[in-house]
């Protein structure tokens, strides 16, 4: 009970980074675009390098070893890409105008009124609060499971999705605050679609922990796997090159590299 607890922690933590972007719409005058340039790209640095080298082995050597090579070496694969399939369908029907990717600076909380319809504002940003919470709920189970099978590696995914839930924190702050002018509104909607994150993992626990085995263990993590190098690839790295002055985003998508490379063996 001590790991599921730990667990779920983690998932709280990185979905509430949410709120963490609201506060810092509400508190900070510019948009440090270098510190989140290469915060995006050293999150997607640690997604990839642990999807790929990690979590994707685990998950074949877990397959195979139940399944035997050929049919458990497909399998991973097959879980691999349903992962990405499901990110893929869940961006297919979000609102175009709800869409998370939509990036949002600290400056244009300073915008004059004339230049804001509220309504529509309101809208979006009602809209892009639902779209990251549809997003974060597969997250926390990544993160969920993840965590139960080695807390180190689920450690590292949940920083990795707290730092990029940050910016998703600033796209529903500033558009719901332009509509009400009130920041507690908005900082409460931000807060909130984070909340999806601790949602996804308390359904891994009631619904999918009690049929966990190797088989459905390997075929959750294959998948997990797809769904973070999705994430990471559409995107982590387009926000991160989308605030990026130089080459930022790929200095932090190495460092990310990195330093889960380096915590991988220091774990060994």
């Amino acid at each position: 009970m001590g790991d599921v607890i730990f667990a779920l922690s983690l998932t709280l933590f990185a979905g509430l980074a949410t709120g963490i972007g609201s506060l810092i719409a509400f508190f900070t005058s510019t948009t440090n675009k270098k510190f989140l340039s290469i915060s995006l790209g050293f999150s997607a640095g640690v997604m990839i390098y642990v999807s790929m080298i990690e979590i994707f082995v685990k998950a074949k050597d877990s397959l195979v070893s139940e399944m035997g090579e050929q049919p458990g070496y497909w399998v991973t694969v097959i879980a691999f890409f349903g992962g990405m399939l499901v990110i893929t369908l869940i961006d297919k029907f979000i609102p175009k105008q709800g869409n998370p990717h939509e990036l949002k600076k600290v400056e244009d909380m300073n915008r004059p009124p004339s230049e804001i319809k509220e309504q529509k504002l309101m809208r979006m940003g009602v809209f892009t609060a639902l779209a990251i919470g549809i997003h974060n709920f597969p997250e926390g189970i990544a993160t969920f499971i993840s965590a139960m099978e080695d807390p180190g590696l689920g450690i590292a995914i949940a920083i990795a999705i707290a730092i990029h839930n940050i910016p998703e924190g600033i796209a529903v702050a500033v558009p719901i605050y332009y509509a009400t002018k009130s920041k507690k509104k908005a900082f409460k909607l931000s807060f909130l679609s984070g909340l999806a994150e601790p949602v996804g993992a308390i359904f891994a626990f009631l619904i999918l922990m009690p049929f966990l085995n190797d088989i459905m263990f390997g075929v959750i993590f294959a998948a997990v796997a797809g769904i973070m190098v999705f994430i990471s690839l559409d995107e982590l790295l387009p926000a991160a090159k989308e605030y990026d002055e130089a080459h930022d985003s790929i200095y932090g998508l190495i460092a990310g590299m990195a330093v889960m490379a380096v915590s991988l063996l220091l774990f060994i």
